[in-house]
């Protein structure tokens, strides 16, 4: 055994749609972890595994921090406390243009209260002068001891920000074997992706009140064939869902096949379902039968 081998699990944290998905993905150097534009697309936390001959990180990309307001989002919360507490190390992220808004500060207090180490990503730089970064550099070290500025667009910092966590994880050997990117099995990110899909293509309350289940996975050695089922809150919905001749539903389908075949790497077919589940985000039964638990 190498003992000077590092691996430790570290959170990362922030309110939502400040880039956490995007700085997971860039270190992995795969897509895991959903981006859209939209807040709340992120709903329960992703393992990402970052490995090298001497290290390995288990990343732990949160769901965006927001003020709960039914039962899903309370859970989104307290799945974000239960990967804090199960972390090495907290890394912080915030869109620096608008730096500190009162959701960075319940996020640096709820960070103060679990009293493990944590450090700083304030992204978002290119778009801004030095003397406007160098001032919120300086007010994020009053809550961490380290603070890097950072551009997801470009990603120029990643290394340096790296060699820091790294340096703070604890001398274990591999958690995971070497050759994960992540626990998670395929058909959690095929629903995932097919969730993006409904982000991206749509607007208002449907992506919000959508959640999808993969049904059956079936593996053959030159394609996969997934079919799955989008649940949503209302008959209205659907109508939107479907659009004209089935034309979104369409989309969104061809979309999702392309996603799942580059993370899988084999063709995919896809089918697709929706059903209505009324008020589905506010019943527990429901939520742990989707797996928001």
């Amino acid at each position: 055994m190498n003992e000077n081998f590092k691996a430790g699990f570290v959170s990362i944290v922030g309110k939502a749609n400040v880039g956490k998905s995007t700085f997971l993905n860039r270190i992995l150097g795969e897509k895991l972890s959903i981006v859209t534009p939209k807040p709340q697309t992120t709903r329960i936390s992703i393992k990402g595994i970052y490995n090298t001959d001497d290290t390995q990180i288990i990343f732990l990309d949160t769901p965006g921090f927001v003020e709960p307001r039914y039962e899903l989002q309370k859970r989104m919360i307290t799945n974000i406390e239960n990967s804090l507490e199960d972390s090495d190390l907290i890394i912080f992220i915030t869109d620096i243009c608008d730096f500190p808004t009162e959701y960075d500060k319940q996020v640096i207090n709820l960070i103060k209260k679990i009293k493990k180490p944590s450090l700083a990503i304030l992204n978002k730089v290119d778009l801004l002068n030095e003397p406007f970064v160098s001032e919120k550099i300086k007010l994020a070290s009053e809550s961490f001891y380290k603070v890097f500025p950072y551009s997801a667009l470009y990603a120029k910092d990643i290394n340096g920000i790296l060699k820091e966590i790294i340096s703070d994880l604890p001398y274990n050997p591999p958690l995971y074997s070497q050759d994960e990117l992540s626990d998670l099995p395929m058909r959690f990110f095929a629903q995932e992706i097919i969730r993006e899909k409904i982000f991206v293509n749509l607007e208002k309350e449907v992506p919000y009140s959508s959640t999808v289940l993969v049904d059956a996975y079936e593996e053959h050695e030159n394609h996969d064939f997934i079919r799955a089922t989008i649940y949503l809150e209302r008959e209205s919905q659907k109508r939107i869902l479907l659009g004209k001749n089935g034309a979104m539903i369409g989309k969104i389908r061809k979309e999702a096949e392309k996603g799942i075949a580059q993370l899988s790497g084999k063709p995919t077919k896809l089918n697709l379902w929706i059903k209505i589940k009324p008020d589905w985000r506010k019943k527990g039964g429901l939520l742990d039968i989707f797996g928001y638990k």
